[in-house]
């Protein structure tokens, strides 16, 4: 149930003491081949993390070979230094891989990735004797692991796995908070034993992530250090027919963006919106987005009020093309907007339960999009501004 769920992949995770708190902070996942295929996409926030930079050009390869993971520091806003970091952390993991006599590792395909404080430099003196660390505990059994030592704020690890007749999809995610991405979320790491090249792995990740880990709008908050790689080892020598390969991917992600939303800091409600009948997919995108987003609905749904009111309003404030006098709101199915006014009695709302389901029908179109949200609570502002300390 994690990134060792396919074959040819060892993972390790271990305290290397980036943390104060001891807690494991250093994961390394290795792809052992015979295919050292990869792909990725990364936070379309303009300020990168210098892990983000290094392995964006990693990918550019279209080859991974390991992937180097901690968590206690984000490395971003750090200046040249923090790309040098990067850059060592690769130049280590490579190092030490050759060295434990296994297939030959080059810096320039070994991914990084880092999460934690922004601004603050990583303790290299603890994180590159860690990788030799972390190398020494590989294993086939090591995915839960490597999935624990990536957590900041997480709650739980997360990890997910899928597949199809002789070959497997697996993952494993890290997010809590920050969660508004383009093209990613946080940490994410899936591999496969399907024997599929470069090229097929980046169109089934991007059409994955576009539909999973696009549309989670936790916070409205973007990360600088928003990742997501897929490795491919080529170790279970089937090459599947591309939908049902690029179904397990989406699978993978689903689940994995699921447990992202179920963990977010501080939430109690998890919240799907599904905007149908939209002129557009982008539409029907934007609309979603700007409800996720809205504050005083988030605030609402927490105290248990189906305020629909709150959700006309966001839908007012996008480009969507609607006539306002046409719209409809239903709260947990109950259809409390009729034709932009007072439907259904909203006292037939139970808002007892964890997940909250709110349909926005537009009225103008065929097209449909999900985006799933979760409430504002107070445990939220609390663990956000004692999160520094």
């Amino acid at each position: 149930m994690s990134v060792t769920a396919a074959k040819g992949f060892t993972a390790a995770g271990i305290a290397a003491g980036i943390k104060g708190s001891g807690n494991p902070d250093l994961a390394l996942v290795v792809n052992n081949g015979p295919r050292l295929a990869a792909a990725g996409v990364f936070t379309s926030n303009r300020v990168k993390a210098a892990p983000v930079l290094w392995s964006e050009q990693v990918v550019k390869g279209g080859r991974i070979s390991a992937v180097v993971l901690n968590s206690g520091g984000a490395n971003a806003c750090t200046g040249p230094k923090g790309f040098q970091d990067a850059h060592a952390t690769a130049e280590k993991a490579a190092e030490v891989l050759n060295k434990g006599g296994l297939e030959s590792h080059s810096a320039g395909e070994v991914a990084v990735a880092s999460t934690g404080l922004i601004g603050i430099t990583l303790p290299m003196d603890k994180l590159l004797p860690g990788i030799e660390k972390a190398a020494a505990e590989l294993s086939a059994h090591g995915g839960e692991k490597a999935a624990i030592a990536i957590k900041t704020t997480d709650t739980v690890h997360k990890t997910a796995v899928a597949g199809g007749e002789g070959w497997t999809v697996g993952g494993m995610a890290k997010g809590a908070g920050m969660l508004a991405p383009g093209l990613a979320t946080m940490l994410v790491v899936l591999t496969t034993d399907a024997d599929v090249e470069a090229d097929v792995l980046d169109r089934a990740l991007r059409d994955a992530t576009r539909r999973t880990f696009d549309r989670v709008d936790s916070d409205g908050c973007m990360s600088t250090n928003d990742t997501v790689l897929l490795l491919a080892s080529g170790a279970s020598e089937a090459t599947p027919e591309y939908d049902e390969f690029a179904t397990a991917v989406r699978t993978v992600c689903d689940d994995l963006a699921r447990q992202l939303v179920g963990d977010a800091e501080g939430a109690s409600k998890d919240i799907r919106i599904e905007v149908v009948n939209a002129a557009s997919e982008d539409d029907a995108v934007e609309v979603g987005r700007s409800i996720a987003r809205n504050n005083l609905l988030k605030c609402a749904l927490h105290g248990e009020d189906p305020n629909w009111g709150r959700v006309l309003s966001a839908i007012g404030t996008t480009r969507a093309a609607f006539d306002p006098d046409r719209l409809n709101v239903a709260i947990n199915d109950v259809w409390v907007c009729r034709n932009g006014s007072v439907g259904d009695d909203r006292d037939l709302v139970d808002m007892r339960y964890r997940e909250v389901r709110i349909t926005a029908d537009l009225a103008a179109g065929t097209e449909s999009a999900v985006i799933w949200t979760n409430d504002l609570t107070a445990d939220y502002v609390h663990e956000n501004s004692a999160y520094s300390s």
